[in-house]
């Protein structure tokens, strides 16, 4: 009886150090998701960025994610684009590996290009807010009602004429990379301020950032500012973590 009773107090025992052991795992998980830290649009394999990157390789022109990555990334881009191309013919194995590298090494530019960290290439179907996919049919369909009823009536005057803008800038040439960094300033600042996004802060520092990357300057103080504010909810989460780890093994070791 003694026995069966020390067996069911070291199983309860186990049973409550497990969960306690989830303690750190839960706040972690919590804080990652409470953070500001978003699976953008240009994030997934459904976004506009892969679908150009499968232009390019299907073309064999580099040029078409070009547009996406700032001037002084434009060689890292070309290089992981040309690597690509030669190891991808090798076998299957090696072309999924090689695109999924080149995929990541864009994406991860792109973000850091916008002052925000990578998070990885989020996989198809990864659900996206209902503003940014009526944005994305607004600009196929060539008008706005795909976003009628999203965004409110005293938006709309702005809001038509960053779609202009984008409309007007659409029909650039593939190789003139320069133009396609417009295309993208005006593509952004109109998915930002369709989404909801306050005025002069993500839809004004996407579109800086887009200009820096076409060789001007004046946006260089903000990006640097807005990168590393970035990297706070980040740095705290792991903070927190590892405290509440300490504490859960300095219990383990008390009981």
């Amino acid at each position: 009886m003694i026995v069966v009773n020390d067996n069911l107090k070291r199983n309860q025992k186990k049973v409550r150090n497990f969960k306690i052991g989830l303690i750190p795992l839960f706040i972690f998980s919590m804080l990652i998701f409470s953070t500001n830290v978003t699976f953008a649009h240009c994030d997934t394999m459904d976004g506009p960025l892969i679908a150009d990157a499968r232009k390019a390789i299907g073309q064999n022109n580099v040029n078409y994610v070009l547009k996406w990555v700032p001037v002084t990334n434009e060689k890292e881009i070309k290089e992981a684009f040309d690597l690509m191309m030669k190891v991808s013919g090798f076998s299957v194995e090696a072309k999924e590996l090689s695109e999924k590298y080149f995929f990541e090494t864009l994406v991860r530019i792109h973000r850091a290009g916008e002052g925000v960290p990578f998070t990885g290439v989020k996989p198809s179907g990864t659900p996206i807010d209902e503003k940014v996919l009526a944005a994305d049919k607004s600009i196929e369909a060539g008008n706005l009602s795909p976003l009628e009823g999203k965004v409110s009536k005293e938006d709309m005057p702005e809001l038509t004429k960053r779609f202009n803008k984008v409309m007007s800038l659409k029909n650039f040439d593939v190789n003139n990379v320069e133009a396609g960094r417009e295309y993208i300033e005006a593509y952004v600042q109109f998915f930002k301020f369709a989404e909801g996004e306050a005025e002069g802060h993500a839809a004004h520092s996407h579109g800086e950032d887009v200009n820096a990357a076409a060789g001007t300057h004046r946006s260089e103080g903000h990006v640097a500012a807005s990168g590393h504010a970035s990297h706070i909810p980040w740095i705290l989460s792991g903070f927190f973590f590892v405290t509440t780890l300490l504490f859960g093994v300095l219990y383990f070791r008390k009981n």
